[in-house]
């Protein structure tokens, strides 16, 4: 039993909770933030902060960068030059302030399909198109197409390559070879890449992820990645991020960019909580990693015993479960299965649909919560998928009466 109570129910109605506010008594279990508490070190500074009473404008103090660095020195053993470093309110707002500053109207973005789908509005909000090089789904395991990647990459109008590592949503913790391949692919094609590092702390017991740029020169000369304690933390309501990139010419455009688009100054408590998150968090988080895997653990096993035609894919981050549904679905779209599952069960989960070529067929799931919550959202999806199950095979006596 660790320090730490994970299994403690926050109520979080009348918090105006993206999340939680909107859906009545439905089981939530869709959008990715978690409903575990913060580090109690996390919350004072920010109550020591609020106690003060005067919040204007606020600078980045030399302790937010020494935080970045320690914590990427400790956790891991990439050592950052205070001087990469640059302030952001959010990764989506870096990574769409990049696509902006860093390719021209009309370029193509490679992205790794299925993927997070707010990629596809950061590209296409801009005014550039989406180049999607499909990830191999073959023997309940993803990976890279590097054939068709590098086919995309070629492409004379491709200037930017969104990568996800570790990968959201189908879990995978990219391997220093695979990364150094990315790399020197880029570099080879003259494609900057802008790495979504964002789950990076979230692995599995075990299991640690390699950051792109460290893996070689390539990879730091043509990279520009995006860090942050709101997934790990729970902090994303704290607006509170940074960018880093060992190349000056890079990081000079991309600090332009995020000042020209106004998401580069700190409210009153992003820089607290991003100190004390990454000074005083690293036992919460390892607490927080184990009890995680346990409600992998549990949702594999319900699946196997109670949720036939499910198969969770295997995940070695996040906190995010991919569910293979094609035994229920047989190709089909999950977008009707999920808006019955959340009308007719009360349960809400993200269509796989809307993560691009890949994702059709399949459903994710945030496991991060309280597992008393988790197992009732997954007794929801039980009889959410009997009930699923009953409709179609009474819409196909239908059909095939109307044929007779």
């Amino acid at each position: 039993m660790g320090q730490y109570d994970f299994d403690c129910v926050v109520d979080r109605s009348g918090t105006d909770s993206l999340k939680w506010e909107r859906g009545g008594d439905e089981i939530p279990l869709w959008v990715a933030d978690m409903d575990f508490m913060a580090p109690r070190e996390v919350r004072e500074a920010l109550i020591r902060r609020a106690s003060h009473g005067v919040f204007g404008y606020s600078v980045i103090p030399d302790r937010w960068r020494e935080a970045y660095v320690s914590w990427w020195q400790r956790r891991h053993d990439l050592e950052l030059d205070p001087a990469w470093l640059v302030f952001a309110t959010g990764v989506v707002p870096a990574i769409s302030s990049a696509v902006r500053r860093l390719t021209a109207v009309g370029d193509k973005v490679v992205i790794q399909t299925p993927v997070y789908n707010i990629f596809f509005n950061s590209i296409l909000n801009n005014g550039r198109h989406v180049l999607e090089s499909p990830l191999i789904w073959r023997d309940g395991q993803y990976s890279m197409d590097f054939d068709d990647l590098e086919r995309c990459l070629a492409d004379p109008e491709t200037t930017m390559m969104i990568l996800c590592n570790p990968h959201n949503p189908v879990g995978r913790i990219w391997s220093r070879e695979e990364l150094a391949r990315v790399g020197s692919l880029c570099r080879r094609h003259g494609v900057t890449v802008i790495s979504d590092e964002i789950h990076c702390d979230l692995t599995a017991p075990g299991k640690a992820y390699v950051p792109f740029a460290g893996v070689s020169e390539d990879c730091r000369e043509i990279s520009v990645t995006c860090v942050a304690p709101s997934k790990t933390f729970n902090l994303a309501g704290l607006q509170s991020a940074a960018v880093f990139a060992a190349n000056s010419h890079l990081r000079e455009r991309i600090s332009r960019g995020l000042n020209t688009d106004e998401v580069a100054e700190p409210n009153a408590f992003a820089v607290e909580g991003a100190v004390a998150a990454y000074t005083w968090g690293a036992e919460w988080l390892d607490e927080l990693r184990s009890y995680i895997q346990d409600s992998r653990d549990l949702v594999a096993e319900f699946a196997r015993r109670h949720l036939p035609g499910i198969c969770p894919v295997d995940a070695e981050a996040t906190y995010l479960i991919w569910l293979d549904c094609s035994g229920i679905l047989d190709g089909g779209s999950s977008v009707p299965l999920t808006a019955f599952l959340r009308s007719q069960a009360g349960v809400r989960l993200s269509s796989g649909d809307s993560y691009g070529t890949g994702g059709r067929g399949f459903l994710r799931l945030n496991a991060a919560c309280p597992r008393q919550i988790l197992e009732e959202g997954l007794r929801r999806l039980e009889r959410g998928l009997e009930m699923f199950r009953c409709r179609e095979q009474e819409l196909k006596r239908q059909r095939d009466q109307d044929l007779a």
